[in-house]
């Protein structure tokens, strides 16, 4: 069922003349869960409060309770709308102090409806948090923002919730103020969010849908019923059948794969959504692990019994999401290699009954599938780390080889990117494809027509396959989730990067919402990044791998830390990103975003004097750099910037020290190497702090 936008709402006229029971009989009977006392004693003083305070607002706007925040899973306890100024009131009816979680989560809910919800861009938004019973001096009622409209949140107590409403309206310039007696119109207009993957994984866990989620007007809905219509399909057909999925950078394909594997775990049946990157999927079972330990927690609560603990969750979380690696080695067991073909050991599978040799899944989501191995590379490894010699298969013909035992039906989803390698031994799309055609021509193969059009794969290899191919034009994603200020930022990074100095400058001057600045100084990166981070609002330190003299600003990128509470933990814990202490590579990030980056560039990567090619190397025995001259390792190593400069959603800053100065010099720091690369940012136009 879908969540309703909000459980009660009126003209602040009519609210006042409600009595409690009647509004408090709404919100029960909107509510899709069970009231506890807790929650009933909550809206029954919130009300009593509010009837009182609004008074003096009795033609002048609208009020809304449990006010929901898709994005968030979350809603917010009570909206007020006074001339057009949008209130947002977080009730802790039942505690003494304030607590800064709660400042933080109402700072969340004015920012997310800033960013996302149409009726708020050109609004004035004041979250305020209230705790009724706390002392006055322990209040704040003072108004700052950033600059977009958004203020800090305010703290008061029952008493002064009333001046700080007087003090907003007074203060706030009256050219911002609008004079109107209702405010539905604001309610009602549209609501686009682009989350991170991690808020998406954890909202559709709490079956919320992607349309609630996601901007609209996009292809993302589309996509993702057009996939499941095609599983439908193969369930009642009794087909088999391979997807092909291909989108943008940023377009939403792993926010698809996921989907999918919940969806279908929701609905009882059985999916996989796989990754090779294993950030990725670690941070994501974390964070879905806790989201449920958080939820049942509550439930059992109610329902008096004993909460499920972490390692239960995790264990439900790891039914769906999965490294593709465990996946293929499960399907290893009790199986041989015999005249190029892998079969079941006879007799084996009587005697472990926790094994299977056919896949519990019928439907396996691999993110990323242009990146599963070459036959070379995974027969390297199956020999080197399984004792495995000459096995037959690449890593896309053995995948597909595991979905092919199901008896009756069974989808294998390829999400495809691109231009992000950073690792040796991709097979690419073309081996998927030469895979269906060597073995499994009885299977359908859906891909979109720009699939068929794009180059990614030959004119030649299509033909072979072409009495299998199904076309579907909406299994291609065309616009880019990622940033949600704006979608031109990945085009900004491709045209740095390919050296379009004059492009890069243009597409730099439409990036009026995001931005981006550099600086020599680590510690004036830090300065801009806490200056910009609000509410819950996540930055970090990056850089590339081969970054190694980054180590003489207090970078190290040899050690790595545990990247799980890098972007999980909060500002309380050191090791949170948000600290600024531990630095990420591209290979701790990619396919994960944080909303500020400070990314650190060194002499690693740096321009040619005349600033018409790079230069590429990496640090040898401590003394010196060494360049790299193989081509593929050349586009490892831009690629890995690449990463880095599109981790960022809301703005970064890039750090390109000065260089040693010192006598002797430090011949792995020269001072020209970095005055290349900060003067060529500097002539793209990024400005300097």
């Amino acid at each position: 069922m879908a969540a309703t936008r909000y459980y009660y709402s009126d003209a602040i006229s009519t609210f006042l003349t409600k009595s409690v029971n009647e509004i408090v009989g709404k919100l029960t009977l909107m509510s899709q869960h069970d009231i506890n006392d807790e929650t009933s004693h909550s809206w029954v003083d919130e009300i009593i409060i509010l009837h009182e305070v609004l008074a003096p607002y009795s033609e002048r706007g609208s009020v809304y309770f449990e006010y929901n925040i898709p994005r968030m899973g979350r809603r917010v306890d009570v909206i007020v709308i006074i001339d057009g100024i949008v209130f947002v009131l977080e009730f802790k009816t039942a505690e003494q102090k304030f607590r800064r979680d709660a400042m933080i989560q109402a700072w969340d809910y004015a920012l997310d409806l800033k960013n996302f919800q149409e009726g708020s861009f050109s609004r004035v938004l004041v979250p305020i948090v209230v705790v009724p019973k706390e002392k006055d001096s322990h209040c704040n009622l003072e108004l700052r923002h950033f600059g977009d409209n958004v203020y800090n949140p305010l703290m008061v107590n029952v008493r002064l919730l009333s001046h700080a409403f007087l003090k907003v309206l007074d203060t706030i310039p009256r050219s911002l103020q609008q004079s109107v007696f209702t405010d539905n119109s604001w309610a009602k207009s549209g609501y686009e969010p682009t989350p991170t993957i991690i808020e998406a994984a954890i909202a559709l866990y709490e079956e919320n849908t992607v349309e609630e989620i996601t901007r609209h007007g996009g292809d993302i809905d589309k996509t993702s019923i057009e996939l499941t219509n095609i599983i439908e399909y193969c369930r009642q057909n009794n087909r088999k059948a391979i997807c092909f999925i291909t989108g943008v950078p940023g377009a939403g394909k792993t926010l698809i794969g996921l989907n999918t594997a919940i969806e279908q775990f929701n609905r009882g049946e059985k999916a996989v959504y796989l990754s090779g990157n294993f950030p990725l999927v670690e941070v994501l079972q974390e964070a879905l692990a806790r989201d449920y330990v958080r939820r049942d927690k509550i439930k059992a609560k109610q329902e008096k019994r004993k909460a499920c603990t972490k390692g239960e969750a995790k264990s439900k979380v790891k039914a769906f999401i999965q490294m593709i690696h465990h996946y293929r080695n499960l399907y290893l067991e009790g199986t041989k290699v015999e005249d190029g073909i892998i079969l079941p050991i006879p007799g084996y599978f009587q005697n472990h009954t926790d094994k299977a040799y056919i896949p519990t899944e019928h439907v396996a989501i691999f993110d990323e599938a242009q990146r599963a191995w070459t036959q070379d590379e995974l027969q390297r490894f199956m020999r080197e780390k399984k004792g495995i010699k000459d096995f037959p298969y690449s890593e896309p013909e053995y995948l597909i080889s595991c979905m092919d035992r199901q008896l009756d039906w069974g989808v294998v989803v390829c999400l495809v990117g691109n231009g992000q390698s950073i690792n040796k031994g991709e097979a690419g799309l073309t081996e998927w494809i030469e895979s269906v055609h060597r073995n499994y021509r009885d299977w359908d193969v859906y891909m979109s027509e720009y699939l068929l059009t794009s180059g990614d794969v030959t004119m030649e290899q299509l033909e072979i396959i072409r009495p299998q191919i199904k076309s579907r034009d909406s299994l291609h994603l065309k616009m880019s989730m990622r940033s949600f200020r704006s979608e031109k930022v990945s085009i900004f990074v491709n045209q740095l990067l390919a050296l379009q100095k004059e492009e890069a400058t243009s597409t730099l001057r439409e990036l009026v919402n995001y931005p981006i600045v550099i600086t020599r100084s680590l510690y004036t990166a830090k300065q801009w990044l806490r200056a910009h981070t609000r509410g819950s609002e996540r930055m970090g330190l990056l850089a590339s791998s081969k970054a190694e003299r980054l180590k003489a600003i207090s970078i190290n990128v040899r050690y790595q830390p545990d990247f799980v509470h890098w972007f999980l933990e909060d500002d309380s814990d050191i090791r949170s990103s948000n600290a600024l202490e531990d630095t990420l590579t591209e290979f701790k990030v990619q396919g994960l975003e944080i909303d500020w980056a400070c990314v650190a560039w060194d002499a690693d990567l740096r321009l040619s004097k005349d600033h018409t090619s790079w230069q590429h190397y990496q640090l040898r025995s401590g003394t010196k750099w060494q360049n790299i001259n193989k081509p593929i390792n050349r586009e490892y190593q831009i690629n890995a910037y690449r990463v880095l400069l599109t981790r960022a959603r809301q703005g970064m800053v890039i750090v390109v020290p000065k260089g040693d100065y010192s006598l002797p010099p430090d011949e792995t720091r020269k001072p020209e190497w970095y005055d290349e690369i900060y003067d060529y940012l500097k002539e793209v136009g990024i400005k300097e702090i």
